[in-house]
């Protein structure tokens, strides 16, 4: 299984503190939030590709020279090209560039680099890999307000039965959290989808659209801390 972390985002709503520093090497209690994100990665993941743009790309490879010689060994930045907010590929376009790029023919962990969370993701691999069905990683919100930002899904027996992405009167308080692991089949379908004229940013679309091409997705429920460090509010408040 492989590991792509997409970090190629531009981060406007943090302006002014990532103009010139991308938003998953802002410090939380004096480390980069991309460490927290990279030791979290299961050993049994044997390369990670990281995907970053061209503007911030100088900034990850000087974050990868200064970790650990594990992680170094098998961790790979990704330079998807672009340099603007406006040519972005999005987070599917991204992962979609990866998978090319590297010619990738293997299960896939994505995981969403501006992340922050507690909770080990051993488990949430072993689900996929007794399954060996694309798995998406769901947490309770319990703010009601909050969880209109986040992709809701309805869960029935273990597998999503719906999933909507930033609905205005959610449905439940179960949100899928930039955690998603796809199987070696999902690959030619995702392809498939790049050829639509369908959204090319948040991954989360990707799992819209095989709901409703009534794909079976396994859901797991993570337990402990999670963050989405998505507005200057909720990274003062973590940092």
């Amino acid at each position: 299984m492989k590991a792509v972390i997409l970090c190629a985002g531009y981060a406007t709503r943090l302006y002014p503190l990532t103009l010139d520093k991308p938003k998953h090497l802002l410090e939380i209690k004096g480390r980069p939030l991309l460490s927290y994100v990279v030791e979290k990665i299961p050993e049994t993941i044997d390369e990670i590709f990281i995907v970053t743009n061209d503007k911030f790309y100088n900034n990850f490879i000087w974050w990868l020279q200064n970790q650990s010689e594990e992680i170094k060994a098998k961790t790979e930045i990704i330079n998807d090209g672009t340099s603007t907010n406006e040519t972005r590929l999005g987070g599917i376009g991204d992962l979609y560039f990866v998978i090319k790029e590297k010619n990738i023919q293997d299960d896939i962990l994505v995981v969403l680099g501006d992340n922050l969370f507690t909770f080990s993701l051993n488990e949430f691999v072993e689900l996929f890999n007794k399954v060996k069905k694309t798995t998406a990683g769901i947490y309770q919100v319990d703010d009601k307000e909050l969880v209109k930002k986040y992709s809701v899904v309805e869960i029935k027996n273990n597998k999503l039965v719906s999933f909507e992405e930033k609905p205005q009167e959610p449905k439940t308080n179960l949100s899928s959290i930039g955690l998603y692991i796809f199987s070696k089949d999902d690959l030619k379908k995702i392809e498939e989808y790049m050829q639509t004229d369908l959204k090319k940013d948040a991954p989360g679309y990707l799992i819209e659209y095989f709901c409703k091409q009534k794909e079976e997705i396994y859901a797991y429920i993570f337990e402990g801390q999670w963050h989405d460090i998505g507005s200057l509010e909720e990274y003062e408040g973590l940092k």
